[in-house]
């Protein structure tokens, strides 16, 4: 499946249909040098829905619901995506991981063979909620939406689904965000003054 803003930065895709919160995620502009924000312009914010979408249809064996986003769509999914970013980022502290996400319109249906499916309804930005949704309870019912993260470099951000064993990551590269972390802080001890002795210590 091709997840194009998460491509982009090179990072894996996420299991299933929690690509595409994933890819939601990774239209920000994140890393070095900067890439643009997917969501910039209704021109790029529908190319990417359409190709984003693509891919959740083929995941889901559904057909493709083109979803038309219009100019009044595009605030409300920027804030649909920092809403989404803050929760992931502040989740580890339960005092900070307010109730973000708003709610959303869905439905369910019967398969053939008697797999209950949610489906997402209203249009728009509103659309695009309900998959962030749906594939968050999936994710949350499959117990894999806690290696679900965001990466704690704060330069990076980038959201990305931890793999280890032990479901430890906290970067989503730990050669790249995790040794600029560390530079950074060894620099930043290597800055601050060591403390003199107040007279008559040893």
């Amino acid at each position: 499946m091709t997840w194009p803003a998460t491509e982009r930065y090179e990072l894996m895709g996420a299991p299933g249909g929690l690509g595409f919160v994933q890819d939601l995620l990774n239209t920000r502009p994140i890393g070095r040098p900067r890439q643009a924000d997917l969501l910039g312009d209704l021109d790029s914010a529908q190319r990417w829905l359409d190709a984003a979408l693509e891919s959740w249809s083929a995941m889901n064996d559904a057909a493709q619901d083109r979803i038309i986003i219009r100019e009044r769509d595009l605030e409300p999914l920027r804030d649909l995506r920092a809403d989404l970013h803050a929760l992931l980022a502040t989740r580890a502290d339960p005092s900070l991981a307010a109730a973000r996400m708003h709610s959303a319109t869905m439905g369910a249906r019967v398969d053939p063979d008697g797999t209950v499916k949610l489906e997402p309804r209203a249009e728009g930005w509103r659309r695009v909620a309900a998959i962030v949704l749906i594939e968050a309870f999936v994710a949350q019912q499959q117990d894999i939406w806690r290696r679900f993260k965001i990466c704690r470099n704060e330069r990076c951000g980038g959201a990305f689904y931890d793999r280890s064993r032990n479901t430890s990551a906290v970067w989503h590269d730990a050669r790249l965000c995790g040794n600029a972390v560390n530079l950074r802080a060894s620099r930043a001890r290597r800055r601050k003054p060591e403390s003199v002795p107040a007279r008559g210590e040893d």
